[in-house]
C-alpha cells in the first residue's frame, strides 16, 4: 500500500521499540501526521508488568522528534480479564495457549478499537505483515522478511479490523528497518527486540503459572517403555514438543503427550524419535479473515501452507474438510503439534493468510 495515497486520520500503536518508531518515521516521511498511542497493559505494582516506564519515555521522545501527540491508553483491566483469563483457562484444560494472538484480537484491535481506534480512519502498527488488495477486498499479506513474519499473531483479526489497519514496515527486512532507524537517529534505534509474552515482563513464565495454578507432583513416564523416569510439579508447566526444563538425564527428552486427569507427562528420548513428530492435525472453530478456506466437504484436498507456532518458515500441506472439520496433512514431519496453539493457514505460495483455528485434540484411538 502506497503511504502517499492514504487519506484520513491515522493512529499509530507505538511500543517504545524500533519497529513502531520506524512506522512513525515512514508515515511522517510520506507527509502524514499521525497521533501516537501507547497501550498500557502491565499492572501497576506487579512483578509481571511490562517495562512501561522506559517504553513510554522512548515513545515520548519519538513523538517530540516529529512534533506529534502521544496518548497513553490504560487497558490493564481489560487485558487481565480477557487475555490472562483466556491463558489460565486454557492451561487448566491441558492446552497450550497463545496470549499474543489473543492480545492482538481482544486488546490492540479490540478494546483499543472500541475506546480510541474507532475515532480514526486507520490504525498503523509495527507488525511484520502487509496489506494485499485482491478483487476489491483486503487480505492479510505475509511480510517480506519470512523470519520476522507476524501474520500468525494477526490471523484472528476480523475483516473490519484488518480493513483499516496499516503495516508500513511489512515490505522491509528487519535489518533495513534497523538501518532506517539509525539513519533517522530514532530514540529506540539501538534498542534490542523484546522477547516473550509482554504481560510477563521480566518474570519467569513458570512463576506466572504457579501463581494461578500452584504445584502438584506427578509422574514423568517414558512413553516407549512405560517406565517412570522422573517427576514434575504439574502438567500445566509443560507443553507438547517441549525439550528444555524437564530435568531429566540421558536426554534429549521431548514431551509428546499429557494425561490431564492423572497429571502425567509422557516423554520420548532422542533427537531422532519420531514420537515428537506428526503429519496430521485438525483445527477447531476456524476463523477466516477475508474469505472462507478454498475447500468444500467431499472435495479433493487443496494445497496450502501453514504454521503451527511462531516459526521462521511456512510448511507446505494439504487441507480437506470432513464431518469433523478441517484436516491438515503434511508429508514433511511436523514437530510438537500442541493442542490449544493456533494453526495458521496460508494460500499455496504463502502470499496471503486465510486465518487460523485452534489445534484440537484427536479422540483417543
Amino acid at each position: 500500500m502506497n503511504l502517499e495515497s492514504i487519506k484520513g486520520s491515522i493512529a499509530v500503536l507505538i511500543s517504545g521499540g524500533v519497529d513502531s518508531a520506524v512506522v512513525v518515521h515512514q508515515l511522517c516521511q510520506a507527509g502524514l501526521k499521525p497521533d501516537l498511542h501507547y497501550i498500557k497493559i502491565g499492572m501497576d505494582g506487579e512483578d509481571s508488568s511490562c517495562s512501561a516506564e522506559e517504553d513510554i519515555e522512548l515513545s515520548q521522545a519519538t513523538a517530540r522528534k516529529y512534533g506529534l501527540k502521544l496518548e497513553v491508553t490504560d487497558l490493564q483491566k481489560e487485558y487481565w480479564e480477557q487475555v490472562v483469563g483466556y491463558t489460565v483457562e486454557r492451561i487448566k484444560l491441558g492446552l497450550t495457549p497463545n496470549p499474543d494472538v489473543m492480545c492482538n484480537r481482544l486488546i490492540k484491535f479490540g478494546a483499543f478499537e472500541q475506546r480510541v481506534g474507532c475515532h480514526y480512519d486507520y490504525i498503523a502498527t509495527g507488525h511484520y505483515a502487509t496489506n494485499v488488495e485482491r478483487n476489491g477486498k483486503m487480505w492479510l499479506g505475509t511480510a517480506k522478511d519470512p523470519v520476522k513474519d507476524q501474520t500468525d499473531f494477526l490471523a484472528q483479526l476480523s475483516y473490519e479490523q484488518l480493513s483499516h489497519t496499516l503495516f508500513p514496515i511489512g515490505h522491509l527486512m528487519k535489518d533495513e528497518v534497523r538501518q532506517i532507524a539509525l539513519e533517522a537517529k530514532l530514540p529506540s534505534a539501538k534498542r534490542k527486540d523484546s522477547q516473550g509474552i509482554c504481560f510477563l515482563g521480566k518474570i519467569n513464565y513458570n512463576d506466572f503459572i504457579r501463581r494461578f495454578m500452584g504445584e502438584q507432583e506427578g509422574k514423568v513416564i517414558d512413553i516407549e517403555t512405560g517406565k517412570v523416569v522422573g517427576k514434575h510439579q504439574g502438567f500445566w508447566f509443560h507443553t507438547i514438543g517441549q525439550r528444555k526444563g524437564l530435568g531429566l538425564s540421558g536426554g534429549p527428552w521431548f514431551v509428546v503427550k499429557k494425561n490431564v486427569k492423572k497429571n502425567i507427562i509422557f516423554v520420548a528420548n532422542g533427537w531422532d524419535t519420531q514420537l515428537q513428530y506428526g503429519h496430521d492435525f485438525r483445527l477447531a472453530d476456524f476463523h477466516y479473515i477475508t474469505e472462507p478456506l478454498p475447500v468444500q466437504k467431499g472435495e479433493e484436498p487443496k494445497p496450502i501452507q501453514f504454521k503451527v507456532r511462531h516459526v521462521d518458515h511456512f510448511m507446505p500441506g494439504l487441507i480437506s474438510l470432513d464431518d469433523e472439520g478441517y484436516h491438515i496433512h503434511s508429508d514433511a514431519p511436523i514437530q510438537g503439534i500442541a493442542p490449544g496453539q493456533f494453526g495458521c493457514i496460508y494460500d499455496a505460495d504463502a502470499t496471503v493468510c486465510y486465518g487460523s483455528g485452534e489445534i484440537s485434540i484427536y479422540k483417543e484411538r
